[in-house]
């Protein structure tokens, strides 16, 4: 039976007015997704994380999961807008009263997108202690320089979180001591020391290398401690993760309708290529590490909407959803044969899309990394 039925039904029926054709185009002009992005705000669901007392909707990570995993079933793409819903998090666990009052309704409403998040950058990759881009301060103000790569939705974010070191990494006990957060708005940073430069890449999703020269910041952008920010974004990499996992659960849950669909219909030597176990079997063998899948998306779920400790299951939900997601993918393209090279059935455009969990948020081998040392207590192999 199907979580929070509610909230999928009305998922499904605002994803009917955005069609493959809507995102067909969107791809090929490299297009943002404006209309649809503003039809869920509208509707209430980027806001779903957010507590009641600043306007959100005050509910858990498993709605936030059943959102996303509607949006990818359906043919759509989360990826535009879905870091509207759990960027705030750090803001909304660390934040100081004055800083949540001030943002966070605004981020519920739509009024403000807090949808860039700063962490990536093009020397130091997945090994985050090792990032360069440095926050000093300087009076009431913090000078930012450095840069970033692979940040996703910049130009269409007026809010960004950013980690920043303010102390190098050697002077700490941890490698990860000293770096800290901030928000920054972007509108008034665009052009005073910030710039941004898009990337294209293989899907439309927005990314972008961001450069900061002698960008001066209020000193209240700070979140929380210096020097603790590393801390902060983990309990919001946990919640990235698992939503993330829905959607890949999503996506497979698509292509494996689609694929279905089509195998009952594809007539080759007078019978439904359907017919053939040499079709069946892929497709059964995907919906069977889909629902698999699924359950370990649930368990991170428990966990985390009971405050409880989550970082193996969020890491291993999304690693097993981003590998059902993708064998799904491989099942529907062989069923379509070369009619799934087309455009028009939108399969190319869903393959190119979930290839990308198996790379971010974070790459497969970062995550059986994290299960032997942290899980089964193997010794650290970096």
């Amino acid at each position: 039976m199907e979580s929070h039925p509610e909230i999928r039904d009305s998922v499904r029926a605002l994803c009917v007015g955005f069609p493959g054709e809507y995102w067909r185009e969107k791809d090929r002009n490299r297009d943002y997704p404006t209309e649809f992005v503003e039809a869920l705000t509208e509707a209430g669901f980027l806001a779903v994380l957010i507590p009641e007392v600043y306007g959100g909707s005050g509910l858990g990570i498993g709605e936030a999961s059943a959102i996303l995993e509607e949006i990818h079933k359906s043919g759509c793409n989360g990826g535009a807008c879905h870091a509207q819903m759990y960027t705030m998090g750090t803001v909304l666990r660390y934040g100081n009263n004055a800083q949540k009052e001030m943002y966070l309704p605004k981020v519920a409403s739509g009024e403000l997108r807090l949808q860039a998040f700063g962490v990536t950058e093009p020397t130091s990759g997945t090994d985050t202690s090792r990032i360069r881009t440095t926050a000093r301060r300087e009076g009431d103000s913090y000078v930012i320089n450095g840069q970033k790569v692979w940040t996703s939705r910049a130009e269409h974010s007026d809010l960004m979180l950013l980690l920043a070191r303010t102390s190098p990494r050697d002077i700490g006990p941890k490698p990860h001591d000293g770096m800290s957060v901030f928000l920054i708005d972007m509108r008034a940073a665009l052009g005073n020391g910030l710039s941004i430069k898009p990337l294209p890449a293989m899907i439309n999703h927005s990314a972008t290398e961001v450069f900061f020269d002698d960008l001066h910041i209020p000193a209240s952008s700070l979140i929380g401690e210096e020097g603790r920010g590393f801390r902060y974004i983990l309990d919001g990499m946990n919640a990235e993760r698992i939503l993330i996992a829905a959607e890949s659960v999503g996506d497979s849950r698509w292509f494996i309708k689609k694929a279905t669909d089509y195998a009952s219909e594809r007539m080759v030597f007078d019978r439904p290529i359907g017919q053939n176990q040499g079709v069946q079997f892929p497709l059964a063998r995907s919906h069977a590490e889909t629902e698999a899948a699924n359950l370990m998306v649930e368990k991170a779920i428990a966990l985390f909407d009971a405050g409880e400790p989550c970082g193996a299951e969020a890491n291993m939900a999304k690693m097993l959803a981003s590998e059902a997601s993708w064998g799904a993918a491989n099942a529907c393209m062989q069923t379509f044969g070369g009619f799934g090279f087309a455009e028009e059935y939108d399969v190319e455009r869903k393959f190119r899309e979930t290839r990308l969990y198996q790379i971010a948020p974070i790459s497969t081998n970062l995550i059986l990394s994290y299960i032997a040392e942290h899980v089964l207590g193997l010794p650290r192999s970096f």
